[in-house]
């Protein structure tokens, strides 16, 4: 039972990236400054990153130990999510962006220049 839940949480891990990498090329073609780094070709973890205006960054870490949404502004944190809510928080990302909408972040809408 185990072995096949370890196995899931890679596979779980590998589609994670998979869609980080994309979500990095979508928002590169939309104007924002964003990046998808792995570490090695297992594809087992990556760092995603995407600037959303002035000082404002958004970083995404997936790892086998873990998942992190982290959110800043002037180098400050504001919010770090983990787990299922960071996934859920990457979905309104990704759900703002198929809808070409200015991305909206907390309370402010971030409309491209």
């Amino acid at each position: 039972m185990f072995l096949r839940l370890a196995q899931q949480h890679r596979q779980f891990v590998q589609d994670l990236v998979m869609n980080l990498q994309a979500l990095a090329i979508v928002l590169e073609q939309r104007g924002y400054p964003a990046s998808c780094y792995t570490c090695g070709d297992k594809m087992n973890s990556a760092s995603f990153m995407v600037s959303l205006g002035e000082n404002h960054l958004i970083r995404f870490l997936v790892s086998d130990y873990g998942i992190t949404w982290t959110e800043m502004r002037d180098d400050r944190e504001l919010m770090k999510l983990e787990g299922a809510e960071a996934v859920n928080q990457l979905q309104e990302l990704a759900n703002l962006i198929k809808e070409s909408m200015p991305i909206c972040v907390g309370k402010q809408a971030l409309v491209k220049r």
